[in-house]
């Protein structure tokens, strides 16, 4: 169908919204509890338009385009309502842009910044500080919380883990966990799912606090090597070393999620208690050796077990650790040279 957005003809799908339609013809509209995994929720009304014809401006993400369809989006009306919205989310809370986490990645920080919002703008709540730092993996900062609704989305209908919701009301309205209990005293498993989808600096990774900023780092996709459902994701790397992992949101099968390993099991990576050589054990302790010693007695022992009792009487198991690479290498090699299906993998530990 054809529409025209800022008086620019252009062409929208049968049941898309004006946000979808806005966003694929690359113009901007603020918006905050919008997420393409959970939908439109017309919480927050920072994506407000306004549609000929219609009395009041409606909100982007959950307005469906219809044919003729005439959207502006740029008016001194429709910028001075999403204005309103944003200042009173940055008025809500403590949004220290220069020391959080989230500065450069932030979508509060990025519609301030298009709608060109100063200090001066913002009258700020003054909300107490409220740091909830009870988790093994996830810091929670009620301060910058905007109560998008978009964590309780994701852990109630994509993680489906059912721990988040939004507590009590007005100004002590907050989000929580259970009946109310610290995180990290809550049933959450620690996915990180909340961390990805949080649209500010109100749920963030501890393990990437101060070593990883949206500006300076690089972005490497690659398999998960846990298990076998092969999830997506990305690896943070900074000065060549791994700051922070997050789900490639638009990779299947994971579409985003990952479980607690994925995501914050990389830590052995740097560990110094990793072997640097390969390890004999003579007179029941072990020296150091090296490749060609290591792997020519463990190539002339299977040798000599296979010989004597056949290959079944060999098993192998490969780390979840390594990568898929390896893994498949190691299936193949008892699989396929030695001659036996006792071949697993460590991925439930």
């Amino acid at each position: 169908m054809n529409i025209t957005i800022n008086g620019k003809g252009i062409s929208a799908k049968s049941g898309q919204t004006i946000l979808d339609a806005a966003r694929s013809a690359g113009v901007y509209i603020p918006t905050l509890c919008y997420h393409e995994k959970v939908g439109a929720s017309a919480r927050c009304r920072a994506c407000a338009v306004k549609v000929k014809g219609r009395p009041d401006l409606v909100t982007a993400c959950n307005t469906a385009v219809t044919e003729g369809m005439e959207i502006v989006t740029d008016s001194p009306e429709v910028i001075e309502a999403q204005r309103f919205v944003i200042k009173l989310a940055l008025s809500s809370g403590n949004h220290e842009c220069i020391m959080c986490e989230k500065s450069g990645s932030c979508e509060l920080q990025e519609a301030a910044y298009f709608l060109k919002l100063e200090d001066k703008d913002i009258v700020t709540g003054g909300k107490p500080p409220h740091l909830d730092d009870s988790s093994a993996f996830i810091r929670v900062d009620h301060t910058k919380c905007i109560l998008c609704g978009r964590c309780v989305e994701a852990c109630n209908h994509i993680a489906v883990n059912r721990v988040l919701k939004v507590m009590h009301r007005g100004y002590e309205a907050r989000i929580g966990f259970d009946a109310d209990a610290p995180m990290g005293e809550s049933s959450c498993v620690q996915c990180g799912e909340c961390t990805q989808i949080c649209p500010v600096g109100a749920l963030v990774s501890k393990k990437s606090l101060g070593v990883s900023r949206f500006g300076d780092i690089e972005k490497v996709r690659t398999t998960c090597p846990y298990c076998g459902v092969g999830c997506q994701l990305s690896l943070h790397v900074r000065n060549g070393k791994i700051v922070k992992v997050t789900g490639e949101e638009n990779a299947s099968p994971n579409k985003g999620r990952l479980c607690v390993k994925g995501r914050y099991g990389y830590d052995f990576i740097y560990s110094g208690d990793r072997l640097t050589a390969p390890l004999i054990r003579e007179n029941g302790s072990f020296r150091e050796a090296s490749w060609e010693e290591a792997l020519d007695l463990v190539a002339n022992r299977l040798k000599e077990i296979i010989a004597r009792h056949g290959p079944d009487a060999i098993a192998g198991v490969s780390c979840a650790r390594s990568t898929n690479e390896d893994s498949y290498q190691m299936q193949k090699l008892f699989r396929a040279a030695i001659g036996t299906n006792n071949i697993d993998h460590c991925a439930r530990t």
